[in-house]
């Protein structure tokens, strides 16, 4: 078949639109001004792929974000930053951030994957404020960078797994508080998967212990125990737990789930009998469990989410 140069033209634009845009990382925070870092060269981020194919990242230094932009004939406008478990020491960062991010863009929203700070006393001060400062620098940045990402920074939401989903949950209730206070940092929406919600009798210890140490005070646990934190401005949310979860209990979302409606948010919760903890997408086997994709779509349908605007 011969082309001329008008239809050759039209349909290299057709396959470039067609196709998702390369990844793109960006810095959280400009050199030499990382939010509490302390210069330790003792302490490298570490990545590892492991036999479950997952990568896992360690000791992160220099916090980012990646876009994974839908193709542009495919785009909704909407956005959501990924925030990837592994219980404040490490993050899950393939299945709970770059599979996620690719499920999201095939449904024409845009991903960004938050690499955000584990709290390590070796490189920090006042750990603790160390992961939400992250994350509400990446919402920022994602803000930001609208145009150039193609997203309406009013249809721009959070996800979050196990601590990650605490992080989520944490930036849903606590981007308003404190000295760093920021409307430009409040998601429109969430999404928490198994997510740590308390601290308080069903913590998950480790998530705990990892943030605030070992002696936190009753003032700190109430804090970042996200249930006691929702209020009329927390977002929507749509809530997924199995009950058999034995990492992280099932009433860390039930609990967030009655805060929500006490405010009346408008908020979704799926739970299912069996499923364990840390799946993501990889739900085969998992009984009802395999179906928490679609409930989350037609979720994300009825906010308007999957619409172009």
């Amino acid at each position: 078949m011969n082309f001329t140069p008008t239809l050759l033209s039209a349909a290299l634009l057709l396959a470039t639109s067609a196709m998702a845009q390369k990844p793109e990382t960006v810095d959280l925070w400009p050199t030499n001004q990382v939010f509490n870092a302390i210069p330790n060269e003792a302490v490298q981020e570490k990545a590892e792929t492991g036999k479950d194919g997952i990568l896992r990242i360690s000791d992160v230094k220099v916090p980012t974000i990646t876009a994974f932009l839908p193709p542009k004939n495919k785009a909704t406008g909407a956005g959501i930053m990924i925030c990837p478990g592994g219980g404040y020491a490490l993050l899950a960062y393939g299945h709970e951030g770059e599979e996620m991010a690719k499920w999201f863009n095939e449904r024409g929203i845009a991903a960004f994957v938050l690499k955000n700070r584990l709290p390590d006393d070796r490189t920090q001060t006042n750990k603790h404020e160390v992961p939400l400062a992250d994350a509400m620098q990446g919402m920022k940045l994602i803000r930001q960078n609208a145009a150039k990402w193609n997203v309406d920074p009013n249809r721009l939401g959070v996800i979050g797994f196990s601590a990650g989903g605490h992080l989520a949950a944490t930036l849903s209730t606590h981007y308003h508080r404190g000295a760093s206070a920021s409307e430009e940092a409040k998601p429109n929406f969430a999404i928490l998967m198994y997510p740590v919600v308390t601290f308080g009798e069903k913590a998950h210890a480790g998530s705990r212990e990892r943030l605030l140490g070992k002696n936190a005070s009753p003032e700190q646990v109430a804090y970042y125990s996200n249930e006691l934190q929702v209020d009329a401005k927390t977002p929507p949310t749509f809530l997924v737990h199995a009950e058999d979860d034995k990492a992280v209990p099932v009433e860390n979302s039930i609990d967030y789930y009655l805060a929500l409606k006490k405010f009346n948010i408008p908020a979704e919760m799926h739970l299912y009998p069996t499923g364990g903890h840390g799946y993501a997408l990889r739900t085969k086997g998992k009984g009802s469990l395999e179906g928490w994709p679609a409930a989350c779509e037609n979720w994300l349908k009825s906010m308007g989410l999957l619409d172009k605007k």
